[in-house]
């Protein structure tokens, strides 16, 4: 039974009739007056009939799962499938048939009448080719079909999509091959529905033109390198060693009539004009407060869709921000996860529209409040060893999880500027270093306990560790908690919270992918020297483990101990600790996206197969491009709305002063000549800077990439700034009902 919400016919419309920018003179109705008015009017949809399933019967309604596939699929095929899902043995080409069959079948009995590759481009967002099942028969009638060559193997475009150099306009081919280890799902629409078919990305040449490949490549090549460590401590069991991610989803939701008055909203993703309300988040009152009813509709409803595609959402709720929240599912695969991560941002957005509002992904939609990122939960293990990062309660006796943790600890300070360069983004680069983020020097948080027991290592042995205490509050009614041995830590790029790495600097509007494989990578080359170490030193000899293992924990700690940092990383000292220490501070992506041409990126990246040279460069161009593409986007957008809209209001408003004044002073009354001339002022330096700014946009026509992102970063945004510092000013004193733009009084608390 579909429990779909739709609004009753007499409420608003699920899209917003479309405004005008601009004002109509003094008095008049303005596009911002009209959003606001039909705002302020707008009703929460109520649900056509109550929603009575349960969550455990939504769940994986529309996958075809594990346990579809048993029902389905004859025994020997379904054994044969998860071998290679659950262990990663090669894929029997011959099983393609029977599944496809039964995928067919299965999708048919739902309601589909098309099938889907989907699969995830450079662009960072989802795409998917859509053929029907139907074919003529040649009799005028038409069969259902889907074999397993169709199942395998799509062909999209391959050269309309970013490459990087890889693919020329001209040379058109490229493939979408099946990943069996990511379930198919039915993509649901009021007209019927899709089987989608997660697939990897390649051109016709077999390089990569996707974020799923290197993922399950640096997948493959983690599990590697985990066994033989596995293997030293007399695990030979051979169970693959998977990665596993649980990304976290910050995101801001504006009423759809204030985001189509708003262009810099509508095409950036985020506001290029707007002064700090007078009240914000100071009184930090919106965290974790009572979810708004129309909000929390929309929640209930996406969540359902999400059930739906097995997706586990565990957490929702209200974050620092007015207008902002978050969303949080539990840990799965690494690749399973990014997936559904790619599938939790369309569905929000799709939902949003439903009940009015505008789902706003981008890292800084709103100055001077937090921006949004998307925390990356990160940790390995197995079916027989389970997680590889849980320390126990006595760690420091914990030699095989020291072992791992090190590794993570080496291959942070190592490759800190590769885990720099990956979650750099035009967008990031406004949240980066603020009140709400880590900065951009990579650093690890341990906590009190492994920073203790590491210490204790460094100086000949661990031999304790901080046990877990109890907390109480003194009150009768309340009962004791078991407290944790170390406390968490916000500042920190990446911390280790219990049983896991928490990467925070990733930007809520990015693919995981890329960090992902990173993380992968790094540890696993990583994994490889510590593994390579203990082999040499033991010789085969399980005796000599132990002294082995504290030798090499040793080194480590000595060598890259100075990635450690457990204080405040929003202060000024940390930033001058952090130089003395020798760690990298990349500030801006034009800093951090060149850091992957590196020569140690590249050794790293082909020595483990999970991207050649020419599929790097490839991802590094594609990147820096979409740096240019989006900052002179966003510069032209200042541009256009500059003079378009703010400029003729404050002229107006400039006029209307210089009338009021002049009548003033024929009638020999007061007149305010100051609030006049600071207006005037004001108008003559936004005019001189929208000037200035599209000089150093014509500056930049015809630069390499590499020089045109720096001129970007360090002539564009400065000039997009000085626009703004005069707009902003203006929007304090022109008349309310001249002012075109919804503002952020509004935008973020009228809901």
């Amino acid at each position: 039974m579909s429990t779909t919400l739709s609004p009753p016919s007499n409420h608003a419309p699920k899209k917003p009739a479309p405004v005008t920018n601009g004002t109509s003179g003094s008095g008049g109705s303005s596009a911002r007056q009209a959003a606001i008015a039909a705002v302020t009017n707008y009703q929460t949809p109520q649900p056509e009939s109550s929603a009575t399933e349960s969550t455990q019967d939504l769940f994986c309604a529309n996958v075809f799962s594990k346990k579809v596939m048993k029902a389905r699929l004859p025994k020997p095929i379904f054994k044969s499938l998860m071998a290679t899902i659950e262990s990663g043995k090669p894929l029997d080409p011959t099983v393609a048939d029977v599944v496809a069959a039964a995928m067919k079948d299965w999708a048919i009995s739902k309601g589909a009448t098309h099938y889907a590759h989907v699969f995830y481009p450079l662009t960072g967002a989802t795409a998917e080719k859509h053929d029907s099942f139907l074919t003529p028969d040649g009799d005028g009638n038409a069969v259902s079909e889907f074999s397993g060559s169709q199942l395998i193997q799509g062909e999209p475009d391959g050269s309309s999509f970013p490459t990087g150099g890889i693919r020329q306009t001209f040379e058109a081919r490229g493939y979408t091959i099946w990943d069996v280890t990511s379930p198919a799902y039915l993509l649901e629409n009021p007209n019927g529905m899709t089987l989608c078919i997660p697939t990897a990305f390649v051109s016709w040449t077999g390089e990569a033109l996707d974020k799923k490949t290197p993922i399950l490549r640096s997948m493959q090549a983690l599990n590697t390198q985990a066994q033989r460590i596995l293997k030293l401590f007399g695990h030979a069991d051979g169970a693959f060693v998977a990665s596993t991610a649980g990304p976290e989803q910050e995101y801001f939701l504006v009423d759809s009539h204030f985001y189509h008055a708003r262009p810099d909203l509508l095409h950036a993703g985020r506001s290029l004009f707007g002064t700090a309300p007078p009240k914000g988040q100071q009184f930090d009152d919106h965290y974790f407060g009572a979810i708004p009813e129309r909000v929390l509709a929309f929640m209930l409803e996406s969540e359902r869709e999400l059930f739906k595609l097995g997706i586990p959402v565990k957490t929702r709720h209200n974050e620092v921000a007015p207008g902002q929240f978050e969303i949080a599912p539990l840990f799965e695969s690494a690749n399973i996860a990014t997936d559904h991560q790619q599938l939790t941002m369309t569905t929000l957005k799709r939902i949003a529209e439903k009940y009015g509002m505008h789902c706003l992904m981008h890292e800084k939609p709103f100055a001077g409040v937090n921006g949004s990122g998307k925390h990356v939960n990160w940790s390995l293990g197995s079916s027989s060893q389970g997680n590889l990062l849980n320390p126990g309660d006595t760690p420091h006796e914990n030699a095989q999880f020291l072992v791992f943790c090190a590794a993570v600890i080496r291959a942070v300070s190592k490759y800190q500027g590769l885990l720099r360069a990956v979650v750099a983004s035009a967008g990031n680069d406004h949240r980066l270093g603020a009140n709400e983020a880590p900065p951009a020097i990579i650093s690890i948080f341990l906590g009190d306990q492994l920073t203790d027991v590491f210490d204790q290592v460094k100086r000949g042995g661990a031999e304790s560790s901080i046990a877990k205490g109890t907390l109480t509050v003194g009150v009768d009614v309340l009962p004791p908690l078991p407290k944790d041995a170390g406390d968490r830590n916000r500042t920190s790029p990446f911390a280790f919270t219990g049983n896991r790495f928490e990467f925070r600097a990733v930007g809520s509007n990015q693919s995981i992918s890329g960090p992902l494989v990173a993380m992968n990578t790094i540890i696993a080359e990583s994994i490889d020297y510590c593994a390579t170490e203990l082999e040499e030193a033991t010789k085969g000899d399980p005796e000599a483990l132990h002294a082995a293992v504290q030798t090499l924990l040793t080194e480590i700690i000595q060598e890259h101990g100075s990635i450690v940092f457990n204080g405040n990383g929003y202060s000024e000292e940390w930033q001058q600790e952090a130089a003395q220490r020798g760690l990298l501070n990349m500030k801006s992506a034009a800093d951090a996206l060149p850091y992957l041409g590196a020569a140690a990126v590249s050794e790293l990246f082909t020595k483990y197969g999970v991207l050649s040279e020419r599929e790097l460069e490839s991802r590094r161009e594609t990147y820096l491009e979409q740096y240019s593409l989006t900052v002179e986007v966003e510069a032209t957008l200042t541009v256009d709305m500059a003079r378009t809209l703010i400029y003729p209001a404050a002229v107006r408003y400039q006029n209307e002063l210089a009338t009021s004044c002049l009548n003033l002073k024929q009638l020999d009354l007061d007149y305010d000549g100051e609030t006049l001339e600071e207006v005037s002022v004001l108008v003559k330096s936004l005019h001189e800077s929208i000037t200035q700014l599209q000089g150093f946009l014509e500056e930049a026509e015809g630069c390499e990439l590499e020089a045109k992102v720096r001129h970007l970063c360090d002539a564009v945004l400065p000039g997009m700034l000085s626009v703004r510092k005069y707009a902003d000013a203006l929007e304090g004193i022109v008349a309310d009902d001249l002012w075109p733009l919804p503002r952020y009084q509004e935008m973020l608390f009228v809901k």
